[in-house]
């Protein structure tokens, strides 16, 4: 057990962080976090849900259908991290002791193509003040650390230090975009009601918040007049209770130099709590890099609503069975509805086996039917393999269900494990939707459903000193472990993140 200080015990308190929450990080680094029993990679037909024409017309016809009678739905968007990795690369190069970027570096190329960024105009502002001269006068004069150090440094764009949400990311002939207007463009195509509402929610660091506040109170009439909707925006921020002590490499507590507890953000899993307090039926969850323009979106719209409409059939479908269930139900009904766990949920559980009694069987249907749904889409794999699509067993050894997980949470030791994964054919590109509220229209308590034993342990430091910092399980990993999940194939079109600022030269965001 660790000792606590009165000074520890106030600022637990003013956190919001219980001493046994505490005490239980303290014992997940000393024990570290068990790897999931994987059972296969997801593929279709086991894991992934085949689908064909008819299905899709079915889905697109049920999502018009629930924005046609005012469905509840919201675009959730994680958005609170800055860019700073974005621009490591730029970083590096003006820190460093080379003053020509080397040929063929990312660097390099960013400065070969200045104008193709839908920034340019704007980085052209910052160097006539600050040096009067273009970007290309900087480089025809060599200046090249003059140049990035515009585009990342505060005294320029200061790229380095905002949230991606608010970097330019695409050109128009009417001006340019941020991925923040990006993402309200999406929202108005893909879920504005039949009363024209489009309702959206971004996650946000506190001292980003302004400058949120500021752009949309900018951008949403813009946005507003040109898709003829009308917005309604939430913003929230990770709560302090969601962070986790840090320790030091012995495993003991980690104090700064005034001898406080030393705390860190518990990375994007803490926001199942965000989530858990919205109040909404349906929710799209989509990270905030991974836009493009409207002349690029076509497919994000058509498989935005596809994986819409099919999470709702799939929900309808789910109902029906657990009202057939309710009653006294046939061995005919049980079979049924295990057929469907089995082949849509691909739920495979001995709670379901054909020897137990009917009335066990019926009971564990109805509990796996009363829980979260989500619907993922899942885009074919051409690199290396690693985290994403998974068949794997539960902690208890009963089931088989979907999961998406972090190759950090497969055990590489083993050499069936090392095949598997070079057999997985799908990744994970972060873009689902999920039905938040029971039957009867009250909101699921989203926090029950997470597997505690699913989050990792990093090394990190601070003021040159060694710690172990703890993530919690991941929002779309282990904070969905006990969802119901069906994973889908969708074009790799849909898929078009920005993780460095060259990134926005592919020809998805030009």
């Amino acid at each position: 057990m660790a000792q606590f200080t009165p000074a520890d015990l106030d600022q637990l308190s003013a956190k919001g962080i219980k001493v046994e929450t505490v005490e239980a990080q303290l014992d997940r680094f000393r024990t570290g976090f068990p790897y999931l029993t994987i059972e296969s990679p997801s593929s279709p037909g086991h894991g992934i849900l085949p689908v064909d024409a008819e299905m899709t017309d079915a889905c697109l016809a049920r999502w018009q259908t629930f924005l046609d009678d005012n469905g509840d739905v919201l675009k959730f968007v994680p958005a609170s991290g800055a860019a700073s990795r974005m621009f490591k690369a730029l970083f590096a190069f003006v820190n460093g002791d080379e003053n020509v970027p080397a040929k063929g570096s990312a660097v390099a190329e960013l400065v070969e193509r200045i104008r193709d960024f839908a920034f340019y105009d704007q980085l052209k502002d910052v160097t006539e003040r600050l040096y009067q001269a273009t970007p290309e006068a900087l480089v025809a004069a060599g200046r090249y650390k003059e140049l990035v150090g515009a585009i990342i440094l505060p005294q320029g764009l200061n790229y380095g230090a905002l949230p991606k949400a608010l970097l330019t990311f695409h050109r128009y002939a009417d001006g340019v975009r941020t991925a923040l207007e990006e993402q309200l463009a999406e929202g108005a195509q893909t879920a504005a009601s039949k009363d024209g509402k489009v309702k959206l929610h971004f996650t946000v660091s506190a001292n980003h918040r302004a400058l949120f506040e500021s752009k949309l109170e900018e951008a949403v009439p813009a946005m507003e007049d040109r898709y003829g909707v009308k917005y309604e925006i939430g913003l929230s921020e990770q709560k302090p209770s969601t962070d986790t002590i840090a320790v030091t490499p012995d495993n003991e507590l980690f104090r700064d130099d005034a001898g406080k507890l030393v705390f860190r953000p518990g990375g994007h899993g803490a926001l199942i709590e965000n989530l858990t307090d919205i109040d909404a039926t349906v929710v799209f969850i989509k990270n905030i890099d991974n836009v493009v323009g409207d002349s690029h979106r076509a497919d994000t719209i058509l498989y935005k609503k596809f994986i819409g409409g099919l999470l709702l059939l799939v929900r309808d479908r789910m109902e029906l069975l657990s009202s057939i269930l309710a009653s006294d139900p046939t061995e005919e009904a049980v079979n049924e509805a295990t057929e469907f766990a089995a082949q849509v949920l691909s739920i495979h559980s001995k709670d379901l086996d054909p020897a137990l009694d009917i009335a066990v069987r019926r009971d564990a249907l109805l509990k796996i039917f009363d829980r979260p749904l989500r619907v993922c889409g899942m885009v074919r794999n051409e690199g290396e393999p690693g985290g994403g699509p998974y068949n794997a067993w539960s902690s208890d050894g009963k089931t088989v269900a979907p999961q998406i997980l972090e190759s950090t949470q497969i055990d590489m030791s083993k050499p069936e494990n090392v095949e598997m994964m070079k057999g997985a054919g799908y990744f994970n590109p972060v873009d689902l939707v999920c039905y938040l509220k029971h039957s009867d229209g009250t909101g699921y308590d989203l926090r029950k459903y997470v597997d505690p034993a699913t989050g990792f342990i990093s090394e990190k430091s601070l003021g040159g000193r060694d710690l172990r910092a703890l993530e919690l399980p991941g929002l779309w990993n282990g904070a969905m472990s006990d969802w119901n999940t069906v994973f889908v194939e969708v074009p790799a079109s849909t898929f078009n993140p920005v993780k460095t600022v060259n990134d926005l030269l592919r020809k998805a965001h030009q």
